[in-house]
């Protein structure tokens, strides 16, 4: 079926063969919207006419076209740069738009938006993008952690790739956010998509921008397209540059992997310059562990979830892992309680785990994951998730108090019947279940939460010396090899979603470092290679470039550069400071394989994510000093409140401070194996 979203039904002639030396023009389309203030837009099919080599005029057959448009297509081995200027003849309100068709089927090709689709993003449900609502979309720009798209031929291993080039340095606001809408200044937000075209598929883009069928505008919710005009004055030009690139891939992860490495190379990004060094951050995070500490109830922790952004009141919910990540603070309070000399630090972190070990545990001997107090309830399905976090965390306690000269036999009794329990779920494949009950009967049998209990179970091994934590551990990387990795489908290890999702390729990659650091020889490098495979996945989720945003949107007003930030999922279309060990990780594999990329963009997560640190005159709002800030709003998508350039009005610090923090503290992990 033939789609063109919005563009005109224009002819694609396909040459012989996929090649080319240039981008043939029979291959493209282009199109230009017009509006007039109060009317709906009309559009007009622009056609090509070479006025010198690589020169064209994009002409209407409308008489006195009011735009003049040139576009110059620069050649440079694998690439073609399209440098397209626009100069207004009389003052406009356009929409500019290409299609160049790729010479593959449609129906043979996996589609790549960095940070927001993968392959037909079937793990995602009809209410989210993807192909259960349409085989043709277009996106805005600032939704992608690089502004590309991306078609791969599974038949033949070629891939297409379009990239935006700018310097995006603005934005402006509308009124509406569907139809046909005209932004209140100047935007640098361009579109970028793919479209079914005669069975052709073909990559879409343009400027300003444009989202089809749908726009995506909060968790779950579609709404009608939406498309841009921007104003041109009278004799105003304005310049747009896309790159198109091809090449081949052996397959859709080589595919993936090239691509970062491309659009690494082609954005540049530099660390974010911040005067927040290591100590300065742990020092205003600190204030954390103490403002956030309720020692009201049997369990004590720091109060990290559902929080309102404008007070940061306690809501009386404790959660192990996850968002919550009690056990972990705890930890990192009590470590840094006795580096600083902070007693009330090292008090309320001893308080909390003892609480936890006396009223902690579910009958069959599980972590209690969530308590709400104020209900009088706690979460009856157990995840493999949060337990798997929770025992991380305890396993560094029990390991930094050794070191200590302090020993805990209860908890090291709680610990090793908690594993045996969690053992009894590990199925045939290595696979775990990402839901059960204390009953061990299992709620939801996916197996995509199944890497975050491979670093627990290798520091298990470590600390308790027994080698069967370690084959559990094993067999974890058996299964995220056959079904995960060589599938090139991470999913599903975010507990509030089920889609493809940032954190599902975090865990595979954190895994499998672990299993490399607790191994040697062959084995060790096995995991490595596929440690370094999946990284690819993790990385395509982070931003390589800055997207702007609008004057009066707070996080451009205080000046955030997004470079270095994560995209969350398909259904959560924000960024945040997910990163706990990734960078280390990045480290560790740019040393084994010579890969500067990593290292430096390590550097860049580093720096970048630094940025919204909250204290006295800098709270970037957030009501609290040392609450960092989750749900960090930089597109146009919310959880239902306030949108881009801002924060939903809920978040949970619990998790944003124990990832800092742990990125802050890149020497842990492989002095855990040391010692």
């Amino acid at each position: 079926m033939k789609r063109t979203i919005g563009l005109l039904a224009l002819s694609l002639a396909i040459g012989g063969g996929n090649a080319w030396a240039a981008l043939p023009v029979e291959r493209a389309s282009a199109a230009m919207a017009l509006k007039v203030p109060g009317n709906p837009a009309k559009e007009y099919a622009l056609s090509y006419r070479a006025v010198g080599q690589g020169e064209y005029e994009l002409v209407s057959a409308e008489a006195g076209f009011p735009v003049a448009i040139r576009q110059r297509i620069e050649s440079h081995g694998d690439t073609d740069r399209l440098v397209t200027t626009l100069t207004a003849r009389e003052s406009v309100y356009f929409n500019f738009a290409q299609q160049v068709g790729s010479g593959f089927r449609h129906d043979d090709c996996q589609f790549y938006l960095p940070g927001f689709w993968y392959r037909h993003n079937l793990r995602s449900p009809k209410e989210a993008p993807s192909f259960h609502t349409s085989d043709s979309w277009l996106f805005r720009e600032d939704r992608l952690s690089s502004p590309l798209t991306g078609l791969y031929d599974e038949q033949t291993g070629e891939y297409l790739t379009v990239a935006r080039i700018d310097d995006f340095g603005c934005d402006a606001l509308t009124t509406h956010k569907a139809g046909e809408v005209i932004v209140s200044g100047y935007t640098s937000v361009g579109y970028t998509g793919f479209v079914n075209a005669d069975g052709q598929a073909t990559l879409a883009f343009g400027f300003p921008y444009h989202e089809a069928p749908k726009t995506y505008i909060r968790k779950l919710t579609l709404d009608p397209e939406v498309r841009a005009f921007q104003h041109l004055d009278k004799g105003e030009s304005l310049t747009l540059t896309w790159e198109l690139c091809r090449s081949q891939a052996a397959s859709f992860s080589d595919f993936v992997a090239a691509v970062w490495r491309y659009s690494y190379d082609l954005y540049r990004p530099q660390p974010v310059e911040t005067p927040y060094t290591p100590a300065v951050m742990k020092d205003v995070m600190s204030r954390y562990f103490t403002d956030s500490y309720v020692d009201d109830y049997a369990l004590k922790y720091t109060s990290g979830v559902h929080l309102r952004t404008d007070d940061c009141a306690n809501q009386g919910t404790a959660e192990i892992g996850f968002v919550g990540r009690v056990l972990l603070n705890a930890f990192n309070a009590l470590e840094y309680g006795e580096q600083q000399g902070r007693q009330d630090l090292v008090d309320k972190a001893r308080a909390t785990f003892d609480s936890y070990l006396d009223h902690g545990f579910t009958p069959s001997g599980f972590f209690r994951e969530v308590v709400y107090y104020p209900k009088n309830d706690e979460e009856r399905n157990l995840s493999i998730r949060r337990q798997s976090e929770g025992l991380y965390a305890v396993l560094y306690y029990l390991q930094y108090e050794k070191t200590q000269g302090r020993k805990h036999p209860e908890w090291e009794a709680r610990v090793r019947t908690m594993l045996d329990r969690i053992l009894s779920l590990q199925q045939a494949d290595g696979h775990f279940p990402r839901k059960f009950r204390d009953d061990l009967s299992v709620v939801d049998g996916s197996g995509g939460s199944t890497p975050s209990a491979t670093p627990m179970l290798v520091l298990a091994s470590k600390y308790f010396k027994n080698k069967k934590y370690l084959e559990a551990a094993k067999r974890t990387a058996d299964y995220l090899e056959s079904e995960i990795i060589s599938k090139a489908d991470y999913f599903s290890s975010t507990l509030d979603a089920n889609c493809e999702d940032k954190e599902a390729s975090y865990y595979a990659t954190t895994a499998l470092y672990h299993l490399a650091l607790a191994t040697k020889g062959d084995e060790s490098r096995r995991y490595a290679d596929l440690a370094r495979q999946s990284a690819y996945f993790c990385l395509s989720w982070y931003y390589t470039w800055d997207v702007p945003f609008a004057q009066g949107q707070m996080l451009g007003d205080v000046g955030l550069k997004t470079r270095g930030w994560g995209n969350v999922s398909v259904e959560n279309n924000h960024i945040d400071v997910y990163i706990f060990d990734f960078a280390t990780v990045l480290d560790w594999l740019a040393a084994q394989y010579g890969e500067e990329r990593f290292s430096a963009f390590a550097q860049v997560i580093r720096t970048s994510m630094c940025q919204l640190l909250p204290y006295e005159g800098h709270l970037c709002g957030i009501a609290k000093a040392g609450y960092y800030p989750e749900v960090v709003q930089h597109t146009n998508w919310d959880y239902g409140k306030n949108g881009k350039g801002y924060y939903n009005d809920i978040f949970a610090p619990g998790w944003t401070v124990a990832s800092l923090w742990e990125m802050l503290t890149p020497e842990r992990i492989e002095l855990f194996f040391k010692k």
